[in-house]
């Protein structure tokens, strides 16, 4: 049986914002590898800085969630508080997810290397799904705060 939405949670402040800082820290070597023309770290990076503000959330409500798909955690996140996501966020988690994988790994490509594949404007756009994620988890957390 699932656990209700977080209805009057206690929540762990001091959890969440070590996630978000992680995130926060994570997007911003992003931008470095975005500057130094590493784009497909730029990328990986992006999606982990997604991918830490969503379980900042988690974590924050006792919901801790594994894994690191991000429609599944933003799934977990929805479900755990009963919020509902707007498009533009279920995008961005779309599109980031897709670069947790082939940004790294030579055997994701039938030839070359991971960094051969991305271009600067992918990057960019991977760094601004990020911020997209993390501004509206910080709205979420925001909102929580002042109903608790």
């Amino acid at each position: 049986m699932e656990a209700p939405p977080v209805a009057r949670a206690i929540l762990d402040e001091a959890e969440y914002e070590r996630w978000m800082e992680s995130a926060r820290r994570t997007l911003e070597s992003a931008r470095g590898d975005l500057e130094r023309g590493d784009y497909n770290w730029a990328c990986f990076k992006a999606h982990q800085a997604a991918e830490k503000a969503l379980k900042a959330l988690l974590w924050g409500v006792g919901r801790p969630t594994p894994g690191h798909m991000l429609p599944r955690l933003l799934s977990a996140v929805e479900e755990a508080l009963g919020v509902e996501t707007p498009s533009d966020v279920r995008e961005a988690c779309i599109r980031l997810n897709k670069m947790y994988i082939p940004t790294r790994y030579p055997d994701a490509w039938t030839e070359g290397i991971p960094e051969e594949y991305y271009s600067e404007g992918e990057a960019r756009e991977a760094i601004m799904e990020a911020e997209r994620v993390i501004r509206w988890v910080e709205g979420v957390w925001r909102r929580l705060s002042r109903r608790g």
